[in-house]
């Protein structure tokens, strides 16, 4: 993959909304911002940061899956057909 902007717009987008929980979670442990109550207490700031980490996986999984297919795309074929005998005895390595 060349960039991010080659992503999906679904992954681009929870991609930013945890980006941006993980800087209102920050910001509001460092009281910087004041967040209504149920949102204000460190135990929901750390699930903020729990969840903006879970929204930016897919992401990582994108970029991870485009990065393998670039380096080895004979791993993320799929071989559906059998191999033929002569085609063993080409690739055969003990000889």
């Amino acid at each position: 993959m060349r960039s991010l902007g080659s992503l999906p717009k679904s992954v681009l987008i929870l991609e930013a909304l945890g980006m941006v929980l993980l800087v209102l979670a920050w910001l509001s442990l460092k009281q910087y911002v004041a967040l209504p109550v149920p949102f204000a207490s460190p135990v929901a700031g750390v699930i903020m940061i729990f969840v903006g980490i879970l929204l930016m996986i897919p992401a990582a999984v994108a970029l991870f899956r485009g990065m393998a297919q670039t380096i080895a795309p004979q791993l993320m074929q799929r071989n559906d057909k059998p191999t033929s005998p002569d085609q063993e005895k080409r690739n055969d390595a003990d000889h």
